[in-house]
């Protein structure tokens, strides 16, 4: 099986950790091991190979544009993708691959919840993580723990057939939507979460990319989920249209007219309605074409 595994490191700067992290994965038999580099400034590309593993450097920038160049050229029946900053430990690996090599998962994701270790997160990543993963489950109506995962293992097949256009850290989250969109077999197995290497500091900026993060969420359920999409923004109209229609009528009782607000007003709560229509309409269409799809994958 080890044969016909890819591991998938994206880097950028791993120069402390890459090296274990490539030696730990050469020493339990897999042979196959790119590394895919962000144009890093210190010696992780000399690092990593020296160590015995494919690098490449990525024609972009970005996680999410790695990954997806790594995806067109790994050929391998089985990718295993993991950071290479050492927060993850190699032997788990086969905890993600067991579901993968039973057949009973296209993708399996690495819960880091189950097993973090002391100072692994902060409280803010640990807070945003949690509104994060609960709004994906609100949003996809698939309830994951850990949505952000880095380590994750997946069929070719399974990579096929996502469409990721994210190019930085909310690439984790693209991945699971589409996962999900696509009716993939997802399973998520518990994982240790150590704490970053005391000379490593952290690409991810927790409120920017966290913001980022939550935004893809919202926006991708435009096709999945259009009546949350729409829907959200049908009520924001009518609540700004409602608090101007309230603020008119206030007025009014004291002897003043307000007609263009009582337009806007007006204007306001008949978008948001229409917005809310238009979702309704958009999910019948949208639950329509899920059952057409997964006919059609059934055959």
């Amino acid at each position: 099986m080890r044969d016909k595994v890819c591991i998938l490191i994206p880097t950028l700067n791993e120069a402390n950790t890459i090296g274990h992290v490539v030696e730990e994965f050469s020493s339990m038999g897999f042979l196959n091991i790119l590394v895919i580099d962000g144009h890093s400034t210190d010696d992780t590309i000399k690092i990593a190979s020296e160590k015995g593993a494919k690098v490449v450097t990525q024609k972009g920038k970005g996680k999410g544009q790695a990954i997806q160049q790594a995806f067109d050229i790994i050929e391998e029946d089985v990718i295993v993708m993991i950071d290479g900053d050492g927060t993850y430990l190699p032997e788990e690996a086969d905890r993600l691959l067991a579901p993968i090599e039973k057949g009973n998962a296209d993708h399996v994701i690495g819960n880091r919840f189950s097993e973090k270790k002391n100072g692994a997160f902060t409280k803010l990543n640990l807070f945003g993580n949690k509104i994060l993963n609960k709004s994906f489950g609100l949003a996809y109506g698939t309830w994951i723990t850990d949505i952000l995962s880095g380590y994750r293992a997946f069929t070719k097949k399974a990579v096929k057939e996502l469409e990721l256009n994210k190019t930085g850290f909310e690439t984790e989250a693209e991945i699971t939507i589409e996962s999900v969109k696509k009716d993939l077999r997802m399973v998520e197995v518990p994982i240790s979460y150590l704490s970053r290497h005391e000379r490593g500091s952290t690409k991810l900026h927790p409120l920017k990319d966290g913001l980022r993060i939550g935004i893809t969420i919202y926006k991708l359920t435009k096709t999945y989920n259009p009546l949350l999409y729409f829907g959200l923004l049908g009520a924001v109209f009518m609540v700004l249209g409602i608090c101007v229609g309230f603020y008119v009528v206030l007025e009014w009782f004291k002897g003043i007219t307000r007609i263009p607000m009582t337009i806007l007003a007006t204007l306001l709560i008949v978008m948001g309605v229409q917005m809310l229509i238009f979702g309704l309409l958009s999910d019948i269409l949208s639950l329509f074409h899920k059952e057409v799809m997964r006919e059609f994958r059934r055959k």
